[in-house]
């Protein structure tokens, strides 16, 4: 029986890996009798090669082994076991033995199970030749009486027997899995630091341009643009969105669509497709990839709801539906209509909304913010994630679903690349672990890959809100040290804290509806922080993996501490974060080193990243001590002394 494979999701789409990453794959295997089983893992890019990967038994009818793709693109896998008829014989002749009972049947029973799998005649290769001698050998010794059993056995346990008699090879017990997929993404998927810039606020996509120096100082690998095409004028939306808009209010990015286009123009205030290539080109040159935002959605301007009003929900008095989040209201934006009564209008948009990814894809952009997901049917992503990845398997696809959480799982399994989180609402110790280990360890961190973001647009959140410096450092180490991949909004390093209101979580004098004017160089501005963070994430490999995370036990319930490693231990880092922004910590931590593969009994050394400090410390237990006014964590690098 082979049950319960793992990398797998719940309704048989793809699983998730990235270029160079140790997949995991495990199954439960089992068979009536006491035979020994051997498994592999069978795998491919498809239309590829099958490798071979060997399973091992870890416990409880557990099989594990480590599959490691080299190719970006659609993989599949399958499991296989059979009954090991040469292992499961040589355990009961030599226990027999060992009991000195008579072996004479056994020893026969050994020489023809040999003699079936001897390489043939027509076998090519010294490897065959030399095991067809090998098996040859150990026939003649096991059927030789004038030896005693245990000279006669010897020639059959030796190693080059045991790897000729290895595999299935015909067996006839063998059972396979089914076939199960693992969509492969370039490295960018799963690990990648992104920072969100309005380019309006910047003079436009060349000011913008000049901006992208500072955004690569600080290390980041992604400069995501919020929606960049022409804005309606129709119920456009005022500073603080207010209903009424002045004159020089420039509305909504996300009301998309006036005459001067819709979702595949550029806003003439932004520039053209000129301005765009030149952006990205700049980008190019500091090694940062550029995103931009793709929202399903039009404001009354847009081109499409004077031509296809079929594809807008209709209300009875002949009025198009804006959208409503109770109690928000966006009088400025008509959400489409994905299922319009007629099959040909309904593959018309779809066709359209397909059409809008290939344009900005013609431009180079491999990187998507998806607006709301979750508003749009899951049947649609079905059909237009695949033909988007048949074009480019390497585009990268950020799910902005804050929403319940089997629905943000759809989405991931269908095939988003990336998804948001709740972590922006994650400020507890207890509340940290849980969710995090929830992410690493649970079920769906085979096929849904978090992105942290302490703040966005629309989101200023927990001690953030009207919070000291200290209180942006202590978030931007958790986002940056928990998961591969995170982000922040622009403002984060200047320590922008003002919310709307107490209960409003959006900001005073959002950007969404106004420009704003930065002080980039601003003495407080903890850009270096933010750009030594993202040195410390680049220098260390444990912090490019996702299911690495090991909680630690810390004395005060103010202080987390938590490790990553790489998958061979040979980096090793522990994180301890002070949650209050406000007070000096001390804790005595608990670090369970045989986890990290530390000695016990040796002293071993943690170096801080921040610090530069380095301290030698022996066994589990270590006192803690962090003033938020001169750091909010420790990022220690372990190693043995």
């Amino acid at each position: 029986m082979v049950d319960s494979v793992r990398p797998s999701t719940p309704n048989r789409f793809p699983a998730k890996a990235v270029v160079g990453e140790a997949v995991r794959v495990t199954a439960d295997l089992f068979k009536d009798g006491h035979d020994i089983l051997a498994a592999r893992v069978r795998w491919r890019r498809i239309g590829g090669r099958w490798e071979d990967t060997e399973l091992y038994e870890t416990l409880n009818d557990e099989w594990e082994g480590t599959l490691r793709p080299t190719e970006v693109g659609l993989h599949e896998f399958v499991v296989e076991a059979w009954a090991d008829r040469y292992s499961t014989w040589r355990h009961r002749v030599t226990t027999k033995l060992s009991a000195g009972q008579e072996v004479d049947l056994e020893l026969e029973e050994g020489a023809r199970l040999l003699e079936s799998r001897r390489p043939g005649p027509r076998s090519r290769g010294p490897s065959a030749a030399g095991a067809a001698a090998a098996i040859d050998a150990a026939v003649g010794a096991l059927r030789d009486k004038d030896a005693s059993a245990p000279e006669r056995l010897a020639p059959a346990l030796d190693a080059e027997v045991a790897a000729a008699m290895a595999g299935p090879q015909g067996s006839p017990d063998l059972t396979r899995s089914a076939s199960f997929r693992l969509h492969v993404d370039r490295p960018l998927a799963l690990r990648g630091a992104w920072y969100e810039l309005f380019p309006r606020s910047e003079g436009g996509l060349r000011g913008a341009g000049e901006r992208l120096a500072a955004v690569a100082d600080m290390g980041f690998d992604i400069v995501y643009l919020p929606p960049i095409h022409p804005i309606g004028l129709s119920f456009r939306k005022g500073r603080n969105n207010t209903l009424v808009a002045g004159p020089d209010d420039p509305g909504s990015p996300w009301a998309i669509g006036s005459e001067a286009g819709g979702h595949d123009a550029i806003h003439p205030d932004l520039g053209d497709e000129d301005d765009l290539r030149a952006f990205m080109a700049r980008a190019g040159e500091l090694a940062l990839e550029v995103a931009l935002d793709y929202a399903l959605q039009c404001s009354p301007d847009h081109p499409w709801v004077r031509d296809h009003p079929e594809w807008f929900h209709l209300r009875p008095d002949g009025s198009i539906a804006y959208a409503e989040n109770p109690p928000k209201r966006y009088q400025d934006i008509f959400p489409i209509n994905f299922w319009p009564e007629r099959e040909e209008d309904r593959l018309a948009l779809w066709e359209a909304c397909r059409d809008v990814l290939l344009h900005w894809m013609g431009f180079g952009v491999r990187i998507f913010r998806v607006d709301n997901p979750h508003t749009k049917p899951i049947a649609f992503w079905e059909w237009l994630i695949p033909q988007i990845q048949a074009v480019d398997p390497g585009v990268i696809l950020l799910a902005e679903a804050f929403t319940r959480p089997k629905v943000m799982a759809r989405l991931a399994e269908v095939g988003f690349t990336q998804s948001y989180t709740y972590f922006t609402w994650r400020e507890t110790a207890e509340e940290l672990t849980e969710y995090v280990t929830e992410l690493t360890q649970g079920s769906t961190a085979d096929y849904m890959r978090p992105n942290f973001w302490p703040n966005t647009p629309d989101i200023l959140s927990g001690a953030l809100r009207d919070g000291p410096p200290s209180a942006f450092r202590m978030r931007l180490v958790l986002a940056a040290t928990l998961v591969p991949s995170y982000g922040i909004y622009s403002g984060y390093e200047l320590g922008e804290n003002e919310p709307a209101s107490e209960t409003n979580e959006e900001y005073l004098y959002s950007e969404k509806y106004e420009l704003r004017e930065r002080d980039w160089d601003d003495p407080e501005s903890i850009a270096p922080f933010i750009g030594l963070i993202n040195a410390v994430r680049r220098r260390h490999p444990a912090f490019d993996w996702l299911r690495n995370v090991t909680f630690h036990h810390s004395a005060n319930p103010a202080v987390l501490a938590y490790s990553k490693h790489a998958d061979d231990r040979s980096d090793v880092m522990l994180m301890v974060v002070n949650l209050d922004p406000h007070a000096i910590a001390e804790t005595t931590l608990w670090i369970d080193l045989g986890a990290l593969g530390l000695p016990w009994d040796q002293p071993y050394e943690a170096h801080d990243e921040l610090s530069g400090q380095t301290f030698v410390w022996r066994g589990p237990e270590s006192y803690i001590r962090l003033d938020p006014a001169e750091t909010p964590a420790h990022i220690l690098h372990l190693r043995r002394a």
